[in-house]
Protein backbone atom coordinates (compact mmCIF):
# COMPACT_ATOMS: atom_id res chain seq x y z
CA UNK A 1 0.00 0.00 0.00
CA UNK A 2 1.27 3.48 -0.94
CA UNK A 3 0.21 6.42 1.20
CA UNK A 4 0.81 10.14 0.50
CA UNK A 5 0.71 12.34 3.61
CA UNK A 6 0.80 16.13 3.46
CA UNK A 7 1.57 18.30 6.49
CA UNK A 8 1.02 22.08 6.63
CA UNK A 9 3.28 24.74 8.08
CA UNK A 10 1.84 24.69 11.62
CA UNK A 11 2.36 20.91 11.75
CA UNK A 12 6.15 21.37 11.31
CA UNK A 13 6.51 24.75 13.05
CA UNK A 14 9.18 23.67 15.57
CA UNK A 15 11.41 20.78 16.67
CA UNK A 16 8.71 19.10 18.79
CA UNK A 17 6.17 19.15 15.95
CA UNK A 18 8.71 17.94 13.39
CA UNK A 19 9.40 14.88 15.55
CA UNK A 20 5.64 14.40 16.09
CA UNK A 21 5.11 14.27 12.30
CA UNK A 22 8.15 12.02 11.86
CA UNK A 23 6.72 9.49 14.35
CA UNK A 24 3.29 9.51 12.67
CA UNK A 25 4.86 8.79 9.30
CA UNK A 26 7.08 6.08 10.79
CA UNK A 27 3.98 4.37 12.26
CA UNK A 28 2.60 4.08 8.71
CA UNK A 29 5.98 2.87 7.41
CA UNK A 30 6.19 0.18 10.11
CA UNK A 31 2.88 -1.27 8.91
CA UNK A 32 4.81 -2.24 5.78
CA UNK A 33 3.43 0.59 3.63
CA UNK A 34 5.32 2.85 1.25
CA UNK A 35 5.15 6.44 2.51
CA UNK A 36 5.56 9.70 0.57
CA UNK A 37 5.43 12.86 2.68
CA UNK A 38 4.77 16.37 1.32
CA UNK A 39 5.65 19.35 3.51
CA UNK A 40 4.97 23.09 3.58
CA UNK A 41 7.41 25.65 4.95
CA UNK A 42 7.74 25.79 8.74
CA UNK A 43 5.14 27.90 10.55
CA UNK A 44 5.03 31.46 9.25
CA UNK A 45 8.37 31.21 7.44
CA UNK A 46 6.89 32.13 4.05
CA UNK A 47 5.53 35.36 5.57
CA UNK A 48 9.03 36.11 6.93
CA UNK A 49 10.48 35.65 3.43
CA UNK A 50 7.89 38.08 2.01
CA UNK A 51 8.85 40.67 4.65
CA UNK A 52 12.56 40.22 3.81
CA UNK A 53 11.92 40.60 0.09
CA UNK A 54 9.81 43.75 0.47
CA UNK A 55 12.44 45.28 2.73
CA UNK A 56 14.81 45.04 -0.25
CA UNK A 57 12.33 45.82 -3.05
CA UNK A 58 8.68 46.89 -2.57
CA UNK A 59 7.78 45.33 -5.96
CA UNK A 60 10.07 42.31 -6.25
CA UNK A 61 10.09 40.37 -9.57
CA UNK A 62 7.83 37.31 -9.36
CA UNK A 63 10.57 35.03 -10.66
CA UNK A 64 12.89 36.05 -7.83
CA UNK A 65 10.10 35.64 -5.28
CA UNK A 66 9.65 32.03 -6.41
CA UNK A 67 13.39 31.47 -6.13
CA UNK A 68 13.23 32.82 -2.58
CA UNK A 69 10.07 30.96 -1.52
CA UNK A 70 11.47 27.53 -2.34
CA UNK A 71 13.94 27.88 0.55
CA UNK A 72 11.09 27.33 3.04
CA UNK A 73 10.02 23.89 1.83
CA UNK A 74 13.60 22.73 1.28
CA UNK A 75 14.34 23.55 4.91
CA UNK A 76 11.28 21.57 6.08
CA UNK A 77 11.99 18.42 4.10
CA UNK A 78 15.70 18.32 4.98
CA UNK A 79 14.99 18.72 8.71
CA UNK A 80 12.25 16.05 8.52
CA UNK A 81 14.62 13.58 6.84
CA UNK A 82 17.15 14.28 9.59
CA UNK A 83 14.49 13.65 12.27
CA UNK A 84 13.46 10.32 10.72
CA UNK A 85 17.08 9.21 10.40
CA UNK A 86 17.58 10.14 14.08
CA UNK A 87 14.62 7.88 14.91
CA UNK A 88 16.30 5.02 13.02
CA UNK A 89 14.26 5.03 9.81
CA UNK A 90 15.84 5.67 6.38
CA UNK A 91 14.40 8.79 4.73
CA UNK A 92 15.37 11.08 1.87
CA UNK A 93 14.30 14.63 0.99
CA UNK A 94 13.71 15.66 -2.63
CA UNK A 95 12.95 19.06 -4.15
CA UNK A 96 11.05 19.89 -7.36
CA UNK A 97 14.18 19.48 -9.50
CA UNK A 98 15.12 16.12 -8.07
CA UNK A 99 11.66 14.59 -8.53
CA UNK A 100 11.11 16.38 -11.19
CA UNK A 101 7.81 18.29 -10.99
CA UNK A 102 7.16 20.03 -14.31
CA UNK A 103 4.94 23.11 -14.25
CA UNK A 104 3.72 25.97 -16.38
CA UNK A 105 5.78 29.18 -16.36
CA UNK A 106 3.45 31.53 -14.46
CA UNK A 107 5.62 32.63 -11.54
CA UNK A 108 3.72 32.75 -8.27
CA UNK A 109 0.74 30.75 -9.57
CA UNK A 110 2.03 27.92 -11.74
CA UNK A 111 0.12 24.73 -12.52
CA UNK A 112 1.66 21.27 -12.48
CA UNK A 113 1.84 19.63 -15.91
CA UNK A 114 3.42 16.27 -15.15
CA UNK A 115 5.53 14.54 -12.52
CA UNK A 116 8.42 12.19 -13.20
CA UNK A 117 7.98 9.33 -10.74
CA UNK A 118 11.17 7.29 -11.42
CA UNK A 119 13.27 8.85 -8.64
CA UNK A 120 10.53 8.51 -6.03
CA UNK A 121 9.83 4.89 -7.00
CA UNK A 122 13.55 4.09 -6.86
CA UNK A 123 13.83 5.49 -3.32
CA UNK A 124 10.67 3.66 -2.20
CA UNK A 125 12.14 0.40 -3.51
CA UNK A 126 15.09 1.04 -1.18
CA UNK A 127 12.49 1.11 1.66
CA UNK A 128 13.00 4.78 2.38
CA UNK A 129 10.36 7.30 3.38
CA UNK A 130 10.41 9.92 0.61
CA UNK A 131 9.87 13.53 1.71
CA UNK A 132 9.00 15.96 -1.11
CA UNK A 133 8.85 19.75 -1.12
CA UNK A 134 5.30 21.01 -1.53
CA UNK A 135 4.26 24.20 -3.34
CA UNK A 136 7.00 24.18 -5.99
CA UNK A 137 7.67 23.08 -9.55
CA UNK A 138 10.13 23.70 -12.37
CA UNK A 139 9.26 25.29 -15.72
CA UNK A 140 10.63 24.86 -19.24
CA UNK A 141 13.37 27.40 -18.49
CA UNK A 142 14.58 25.28 -15.54
CA UNK A 143 13.41 27.98 -13.16
CA UNK A 144 11.65 27.30 -9.88
CA UNK A 145 7.95 28.15 -9.83
CA UNK A 146 5.45 28.14 -6.99
CA UNK A 147 1.86 26.95 -7.11
CA UNK A 148 0.18 29.73 -5.13
CA UNK A 149 -0.65 29.86 -1.43
CA UNK A 150 -1.77 26.42 -0.21
CA UNK A 151 -0.06 24.78 -3.19
CA UNK A 152 1.39 21.94 -1.08
CA UNK A 153 -2.10 20.36 -1.07
CA UNK A 154 -1.96 20.34 -4.86
CA UNK A 155 1.53 18.78 -4.79
CA UNK A 156 0.24 15.97 -2.55
CA UNK A 157 -2.81 15.20 -4.71
CA UNK A 158 -0.75 15.35 -7.92
CA UNK A 159 1.78 12.91 -6.45
CA UNK A 160 -1.02 10.61 -5.26
CA UNK A 161 -2.48 10.61 -8.79
CA UNK A 162 0.89 10.11 -10.53
CA UNK A 163 1.95 7.31 -8.16
CA UNK A 164 -1.54 5.70 -8.10
CA UNK A 165 -1.45 5.95 -4.30
CA UNK A 166 -3.95 4.03 -2.19
CA UNK A 167 -4.58 6.99 0.11
CA UNK A 168 -3.97 10.74 0.23
CA UNK A 169 -4.12 12.29 3.68
CA UNK A 170 -3.99 16.06 4.25
CA UNK A 171 -2.95 16.97 7.80
CA UNK A 172 -3.59 20.45 9.12
CA UNK A 173 -4.10 22.31 12.41
CA UNK A 174 -7.84 21.58 12.42
CA UNK A 175 -9.27 18.07 12.58
CA UNK A 176 -11.32 18.15 9.40
CA UNK A 177 -13.67 20.26 7.30
CA UNK A 178 -16.16 22.27 9.35
CA UNK A 179 -19.50 23.88 8.56
CA UNK A 180 -17.61 27.19 9.04
CA UNK A 181 -14.22 28.34 10.31
CA UNK A 182 -14.38 27.26 14.00
CA UNK A 183 -12.18 30.22 14.94
CA UNK A 184 -14.88 32.59 13.69
CA UNK A 185 -18.07 30.60 14.28
CA UNK A 186 -18.08 28.91 17.69
CA UNK A 187 -20.98 26.60 16.83
CA UNK A 188 -19.25 25.19 13.71
CA UNK A 189 -19.42 21.40 13.43
CA UNK A 190 -17.03 18.96 11.79
CA UNK A 191 -18.38 17.17 8.72
CA UNK A 192 -17.80 13.42 8.35
CA UNK A 193 -17.81 13.67 4.56
CA UNK A 194 -18.15 16.30 1.84
CA UNK A 195 -18.37 16.03 -1.95
CA UNK A 196 -15.61 17.17 -4.31
CA UNK A 197 -17.91 19.86 -5.70
CA UNK A 198 -18.84 21.24 -2.28
CA UNK A 199 -15.21 21.18 -1.14
CA UNK A 200 -14.10 22.91 -4.33
CA UNK A 201 -16.59 25.73 -3.76
CA UNK A 202 -15.67 26.04 -0.07
CA UNK A 203 -11.93 26.07 -0.86
CA UNK A 204 -12.36 28.67 -3.61
CA UNK A 205 -14.50 30.85 -1.36
CA UNK A 206 -12.05 31.15 1.50
CA UNK A 207 -12.57 28.04 3.68
CA UNK A 208 -8.77 27.68 3.80
CA UNK A 209 -8.67 23.97 4.70
CA UNK A 210 -7.71 22.79 1.21
CA UNK A 211 -6.22 24.49 -1.84
CA UNK A 212 -8.96 24.69 -4.50
CA UNK A 213 -6.72 23.30 -7.27
CA UNK A 214 -5.94 20.25 -5.14
CA UNK A 215 -9.67 19.47 -5.02
CA UNK A 216 -9.96 19.95 -8.80
CA UNK A 217 -7.14 17.45 -9.30
CA UNK A 218 -8.58 14.98 -6.78
CA UNK A 219 -11.93 15.00 -8.58
CA UNK A 220 -10.32 14.69 -12.02
CA UNK A 221 -8.19 11.67 -11.05
CA UNK A 222 -10.52 10.10 -8.47
CA UNK A 223 -8.15 10.61 -5.55
CA UNK A 224 -10.08 10.22 -2.29
CA UNK A 225 -8.84 12.73 0.29
CA UNK A 226 -8.95 12.63 4.06
CA UNK A 227 -8.48 15.90 5.96
CA UNK A 228 -7.38 15.41 9.58
CA UNK A 229 -5.39 17.01 12.38
CA UNK A 230 -1.65 16.51 12.78
CA UNK A 231 -2.02 17.26 16.49
CA UNK A 232 -4.41 14.43 17.44
CA UNK A 233 -5.57 11.06 16.10
CA UNK A 234 -9.29 11.79 15.65
CA UNK A 235 -11.05 10.79 12.45
CA UNK A 236 -11.13 13.56 9.86
CA UNK A 237 -13.37 14.48 6.94
CA UNK A 238 -13.47 12.39 3.76
CA UNK A 239 -13.65 14.30 0.46
CA UNK A 240 -15.05 12.05 -2.27
CA UNK A 241 -17.49 11.70 -5.14
CA UNK A 242 -20.98 12.50 -3.91
CA UNK A 243 -23.26 10.16 -5.87
CA UNK A 244 -24.13 7.99 -2.86
CA UNK A 245 -23.88 10.67 -0.19
CA UNK A 246 -26.82 12.32 1.49
CA UNK A 247 -27.03 15.82 0.05
CA UNK A 248 -27.26 18.36 2.87
CA UNK A 249 -29.21 21.49 2.07
CA UNK A 250 -26.22 23.62 3.12
CA UNK A 251 -22.88 22.03 4.03
CA UNK A 252 -20.96 25.10 5.03
CA UNK A 253 -20.49 28.86 5.27
CA UNK A 254 -17.25 30.48 4.05
CA UNK A 255 -15.91 34.00 4.40
CA UNK A 256 -13.12 35.57 2.36
CA UNK A 257 -11.64 38.97 3.25
CA UNK A 258 -8.91 38.65 0.61
CA UNK A 259 -11.12 40.28 -1.98
CA UNK A 260 -11.58 43.70 -3.56
CA UNK A 261 -14.27 45.28 -5.72
CA UNK A 262 -13.20 47.11 -8.86
CA UNK A 263 -15.85 49.33 -10.47
CA UNK A 264 -15.44 50.74 -13.97
CA UNK A 265 -17.84 53.68 -14.17
CA UNK A 266 -19.25 55.22 -17.35
CA UNK A 267 -18.11 52.68 -19.95
CA UNK A 268 -19.44 53.25 -23.45
CA UNK A 269 -22.59 51.10 -23.86
CA UNK A 270 -21.75 49.18 -27.04
CA UNK A 271 -21.07 45.57 -28.11
CA UNK A 272 -17.68 44.11 -27.22
CA UNK A 273 -16.88 46.38 -24.25
CA UNK A 274 -17.11 43.59 -21.65
CA UNK A 275 -15.02 41.29 -23.86
CA UNK A 276 -12.27 43.88 -24.30
CA UNK A 277 -12.24 44.64 -20.57
CA UNK A 278 -12.00 41.06 -19.31
CA UNK A 279 -9.74 39.95 -22.15
CA UNK A 280 -7.21 42.61 -21.13
CA UNK A 281 -7.32 41.36 -17.54
CA UNK A 282 -7.02 37.70 -18.60
CA UNK A 283 -3.88 38.46 -20.63
CA UNK A 284 -2.27 39.64 -17.36
CA UNK A 285 -3.47 36.54 -15.44
CA UNK A 286 -5.91 38.56 -13.33
CA UNK A 287 -8.58 36.18 -12.02
CA UNK A 288 -12.04 37.73 -11.77
CA UNK A 289 -14.88 36.33 -9.69
CA UNK A 290 -18.22 38.13 -9.24
CA UNK A 291 -19.32 40.39 -12.12
CA UNK A 292 -22.14 42.93 -12.11
CA UNK A 293 -23.16 45.07 -15.10
CA UNK A 294 -25.58 47.97 -14.60
CA UNK A 295 -28.45 48.85 -16.91
CA UNK A 296 -27.19 51.27 -19.56
CA UNK A 297 -28.05 54.94 -19.22
CA UNK A 298 -27.29 57.87 -21.54
CA UNK A 299 -25.10 55.65 -23.71
CA UNK A 300 -22.93 54.40 -20.81
CA UNK A 301 -22.91 51.51 -18.31
CA UNK A 302 -20.94 50.48 -15.22
CA UNK A 303 -19.20 47.13 -14.74
CA UNK A 304 -18.09 45.96 -11.28
CA UNK A 305 -16.11 42.81 -10.51
CA UNK A 306 -14.21 41.24 -7.64
CA UNK A 307 -10.63 40.04 -7.59
CA UNK A 308 -8.04 39.35 -4.92
CA UNK A 309 -6.65 42.23 -2.84
CA UNK A 310 -3.20 41.87 -4.38
CA UNK A 311 -4.54 42.00 -7.96
CA UNK A 312 -6.92 44.95 -7.51
CA UNK A 313 -4.48 47.81 -8.07
CA UNK A 314 -2.89 46.04 -11.03
CA UNK A 315 -6.37 45.49 -12.54
CA UNK A 316 -7.13 49.23 -12.21
CA UNK A 317 -3.79 50.05 -13.83
CA UNK A 318 -4.46 47.70 -16.77
CA UNK A 319 -7.90 49.26 -17.32
CA UNK A 320 -6.49 52.79 -17.25
CA UNK A 321 -3.75 51.84 -19.73
CA UNK A 322 -6.02 49.98 -22.17
CA UNK A 323 -9.23 52.03 -22.17
CA UNK A 324 -10.18 55.68 -22.50
CA UNK A 325 -13.96 55.57 -23.03
CA UNK A 326 -14.98 55.60 -19.35
CA UNK A 327 -15.30 58.05 -16.47
CA UNK A 328 -13.36 56.40 -13.62
CA UNK A 329 -12.06 53.22 -11.98
CA UNK A 330 -12.83 52.72 -8.29
CA UNK A 331 -11.09 50.14 -6.07
CA UNK A 332 -12.59 49.13 -2.71
CA UNK A 333 -10.56 46.70 -0.57
CA UNK A 334 -12.78 46.96 2.51
CA UNK A 335 -15.17 44.28 1.24
CA UNK A 336 -15.56 40.54 1.84
CA UNK A 337 -17.30 37.57 0.24
CA UNK A 338 -19.57 35.41 2.37
CA UNK A 339 -20.94 32.23 0.81
CA UNK A 340 -23.12 29.22 1.52
CA UNK A 341 -22.38 25.91 -0.21
CA UNK A 342 -24.47 22.75 -0.43
CA UNK A 343 -25.31 20.06 -2.97
CA UNK A 344 -28.89 20.09 -1.69
CA UNK A 345 -29.49 23.58 -3.11
CA UNK A 346 -30.04 22.10 -6.57
CA UNK A 347 -33.37 20.58 -5.51
CA UNK A 348 -34.56 23.04 -2.85
CA UNK A 349 -36.12 26.43 -3.50
CA UNK A 350 -35.80 29.36 -1.13
CA UNK A 351 -32.24 28.79 0.09
CA UNK A 352 -30.96 32.14 -1.18
CA UNK A 353 -33.96 33.93 0.33
CA UNK A 354 -33.22 32.35 3.72
CA UNK A 355 -29.61 33.54 3.52
CA UNK A 356 -30.71 37.08 2.59
CA UNK A 357 -33.20 37.03 5.48
CA UNK A 358 -30.37 36.18 7.90
CA UNK A 359 -28.39 39.18 6.64
CA UNK A 360 -31.46 41.44 6.80
CA UNK A 361 -32.11 40.37 10.41
CA UNK A 362 -28.48 41.23 11.22
CA UNK A 363 -28.83 44.60 9.43
CA UNK A 364 -26.07 43.75 6.93
CA UNK A 365 -26.25 45.32 3.47
CA UNK A 366 -25.58 43.21 0.35
CA UNK A 367 -23.51 44.90 -2.37
CA UNK A 368 -23.26 42.14 -5.00
CA UNK A 369 -24.72 38.64 -5.44
CA UNK A 370 -23.42 35.64 -7.37
CA UNK A 371 -24.85 32.12 -7.56
CA UNK A 372 -24.16 28.66 -8.96
CA UNK A 373 -26.07 25.37 -8.66
CA UNK A 374 -24.56 24.67 -5.25
CA UNK A 375 -23.45 28.12 -4.03
CA UNK A 376 -24.73 31.58 -3.16
CA UNK A 377 -22.13 34.33 -2.60
CA UNK A 378 -22.71 37.89 -1.43
CA UNK A 379 -20.33 40.83 -1.25
CA UNK A 380 -20.57 42.82 1.98
CA UNK A 381 -18.51 45.29 4.00
CA UNK A 382 -15.44 43.56 5.44
CA UNK A 383 -16.23 44.75 8.97
CA UNK A 384 -19.38 42.58 8.96
CA UNK A 385 -17.74 39.31 7.85
CA UNK A 386 -17.79 37.31 11.09
CA UNK A 387 -21.21 38.65 12.10
CA UNK A 388 -22.62 37.61 8.71
CA UNK A 389 -21.06 34.13 8.92
CA UNK A 390 -22.54 33.56 12.38
CA UNK A 391 -25.97 34.89 11.39
CA UNK A 392 -26.16 32.62 8.34
CA UNK A 393 -24.75 29.60 10.22
CA UNK A 394 -27.42 30.04 12.93
CA UNK A 395 -30.21 30.60 10.38
CA UNK A 396 -29.52 27.25 8.72
CA UNK A 397 -28.92 25.59 12.13
CA UNK A 398 -25.62 24.13 10.86
CA UNK A 399 -24.33 23.53 14.40
CA UNK A 400 -26.78 20.60 14.79
CA UNK A 401 -26.79 17.41 12.76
Amino acid sequence: MLVVKKFGGTSVADKERIFNVARRCIEEYQKGNDVVVVLSAMGKYTDELITMAKDINELPPKREMDMLFTIGEQMSVALMAMAMNKLGVPAISLNAFQVAMHSTSVYGNARLKRIDTERIRHELEQRKIVIVTGFQGINKYDDYTTLGRGGSDTTAVALAAALHADACEIYTDVDGVYTADPRKVKTARKLDAVTYDEMLELATLGAGVLHNRSVELAKKYGVQLVVRSSLNTSEGTIVKEGAKMEKMLVSGVAGDIDTARVAVVGLKDEPGVAFKLFNALAKHNINVDMILQSIGRKGTKDISFTTSDENADEAAKIINENFNNFESVEVDKKVAKVSIVGAGMQTNAGVAAKMFEALYDANINIRMISTSEIRVTVLIDEANTERAMNAIHDKFDLGNK
